[in-house]
């Protein structure tokens, strides 16, 4: 026997689910699955009201009504021992629905949260449960049923649940893959700069992605359950006492040469509430694969690094005037596990960054600057081994602490500003909701004073429209515009530190230096310390207060912008410089009569940079 797998359901774990409503709406415009939910609905009305339906006990014999043709008395006929075949058809789905209803209830209640746990947190618990798993998934099921059957006796519904269990594993997998697929999306990363707990993300980010190949799964395990249900009442392992339509079927196939007639009620109610759960199944499938076509398809990014192996020592080194420091961080190491070893990719990082202050972050794709960032935000993968010898935020030691006393900082004290807008947020949510919830977890204001606060903000990056944007989905707004909702969002909570990961990467010229103007004047206007990540001197230019370049994970040069751009001491920091000086014209995203050239001019002879204030 082969137990249901998670392949037909994959598909649609990177979809946007729809609202139930929605969903509801979909299916009811399948003439497929209206004629599906009519069958099922009519079988489970029957077997609900059965004793309504006919006066007949199932279970009572009469020798003279044995294989009696149909008549007022029994409308379906006799079967071999004189039982009333429509009485025992309409209770015998009562057995056959239950069970089957009773293994996938068993199945979920393992799989579900198994596949939860193990998919989120991995760790030594996916180890142990995956390898459960497969244990499970290697025994016979049809064996271990005879056996439990025949240990404890013909209990049908035991034997169910047994064979749940036998089916967890499946639903254990499919959740599992559904969740390794989005928790590394930059909403949910997202969610986590916010400063959501882990069973909140679970239940808000995770939960709508797997509900929906949890419904699929389920209407195709429950037409297996029926199956194996009867299937064992028709090798006599049931009870002896419950009209079951495998039963029946035993009694048709002992009288088959008499009465052939008897097999084909019990056939046509198998064949028609298997078939219907199945193609439920498959018209739920197509009701998401319609609302992905209609514009809610999960957005994906994969960022992928370069670690270059030779490494340079640094000839600049942060000040060790930390007093009015808002962070300091020093000695940051970052490694991974490859199979020749420890593989660093930040190598002994140090910088601090004071309140008021914009901190640019420079350096080429692999240089190590996003993974220095995501250290300080505590949103590195679980298999990287983190080391500092000193990070203190506002005081702070936060080096020693664990997951949770980080997270009360993210979101409320530390914010965090992506370099892709529309894969942070989440395509299942209106972006009324996203940007309201850190607001109320952290402030700890009502839904409305939230609401109003974070129109306010909307309004105050620039999107002229708030009302029409907060009740919006993010496929329905441009990519800048995503951006001013992300910045709204990181400073709603009114941080400290605020961390910019090449916000302007995936947006035009004019957008890029509307949203650096943007997020230098919130820093102004907050007092806010800013860390901002990018490989563009011209940026760092524009808006930045000090500039600290790394290449392949080390610091090799730090000093204040002026200083930089006019006396670069380190090889690598005069490359870069000059190749961003040969192609500012043409590539700019500082805007008209702000090129790199005009700008470091500014700041050379003037000591004083052209731009925002």
């Amino acid at each position: 026997m082969t137990l249901p797998q998670p392949e037909q359901a994959a598909h649609t774990i990177a979809v946007a689910t729809p609202g139930r409503a929605g969903l509801l709406r979909r299916l009811l415009r399948s003439p497929m699955a209206v004629t599906c939910l009519v069958l099922l609905a009519l079988i489970a009305l029957a077997s609900l009201f059965a004793p309504l339906l006919t006066s007949q006990d199932p279970a009572h014999t009469s020798l003279t009504d044995s294989l009696a043709p149909m008549s007022g008395k029994h409308p379906l006929g006799g079967d071999g021992v004189g039982r009333d075949v429509l009485a025992r058809l309409l209770y015998g789905g009562r057995t056959s629905l239950l069970g089957a209803l009773l293994a996938v209830a068993v199945a979920l209640a393992i799989g579900v949260p198994t596949g939860l746990v193990a998919g989120y947190y991995r760790k030594w618990f996916d180890a142990v449960s995956s390898w459960v798993s497969n244990l499970l998934m290697a025994v016979p099921a049809i064996i271990v049923l005879l056996v439990v059957m025949s240990a404890v006796g013909q209990n049908t519904y035991l034997a169910m649940a047994v064979f749940g269990v036998l089916m967890s594993p499946g639903v254990f997998r499919l959740i599992r893959a559904s969740v390794i697929s989005v928790r590394e999306e930059l909403y949910v990363d997202a969610a986590r700069v916010s400063g959501l707990t882990d069973p909140r993300i679970i239940r808000r980010h995770i939960l709508p992605v797997v509900q929906a190949p949890t419904i699929i799964q389920a209407a195709q395990m429950l037409g297996l359950g029926i199956v194996i249900q009867s299937g064992l009442e028709f090798l006599g392992l049931g009870s002896a006492t419950q009209a079951s339509w495998g039963s029946m079927l035993n009694d048709a196939f002992a009288n088959i040469y008499t009465k052939p007639v008897l097999l084909v009620w019990p056939g046509v109610a198998l064949a028609v509430t298997v078939a219907a759960f199945g193609l439920l199944g498959n018209a739920v499938r197509d009701a998401l694969d319609g609302s992905a076509v209609g514009g809610r398809k999960a957005r994906r990014a994969v960022a992928r690094r370069q670690v270059a192996k030779a490494k340079s020592p640094a000839t600049g080194s942060e000040s060790t005037d930390t007093d009015d420091a808002l962070l300091v961080l020093e000695g940051l190491t970052v490694s991974y596990p490859t199979a020749e070893g420890e593989k660093a990719v930040v190598d002994g990082v140090s910088l601090t960054v004071r309140r008021g202050e914009v901190l640019g972050l420079v350096g080429e794709s692999g240089s190590g600057k996003s993974q220095t960032a995501f250290a300080v935000l505590g949103l590195l993968p679980r298999e990287a081994r983190v080391s500092t010898a000193r990070l203190v935020f506002d005081g702070k030691e936060l080096g020693g602490h664990g997951r949770a006393e980080v997270n009360r900082y993210r979101g409320r004290r530390i914010a965090y500003v992506p370099q892709e807008p529309m894969s942070n947020l989440d395509p299942s949510f209106r972006i009324g909701a996203q940007l309201v919830e850190p607001v109320r977890r952290h402030l700890g204001v009502s839904a409305a004073e939230a609401k109003a606060k974070t129109l306010g903000l909307l309004e105050r990056v620039g999107i002229t429209d708030p009302e029409r944007v907060f009740a919006s989905y993010p496929h329905q707004i441009s990519g800048g515009m995503a951006q001013r909702v992300l910045i709204a969002g990181a400073v709603s909570c009114e941080p400290d530190l605020l961390i910019a990961d090449e916000p302007t990467t995936a947006l035009d010229v004019t957008v890029q230096a509307e949203v650096l103007d943007l997020i230098r004047s919130l820093q102004s206007e907050r007092n806010m310390g800013v860390i901002l990540v990018t490989h563009d001197f011209g940026v760092v230019a524009d808006i930045c207060d000090r500039v600290t370049v790394m290449q392949t994970g080390t610091v090799v040069e730090s000093a204040p912008v002026r200083q930089l751009f006019a006396d670069p001491q380190h090889p690598y920091t005069r490359m870069l410089l000059a190749s961003t000086l040969e192609d500012a014209e043409p590539r700019s995203a500082l805007g008209p009569g702000r090129t790199v050239p005009a700008i470091v001019a500014g700041i050379t002879n003037t000591g004083r940079q052209e731009g925002p204030a």
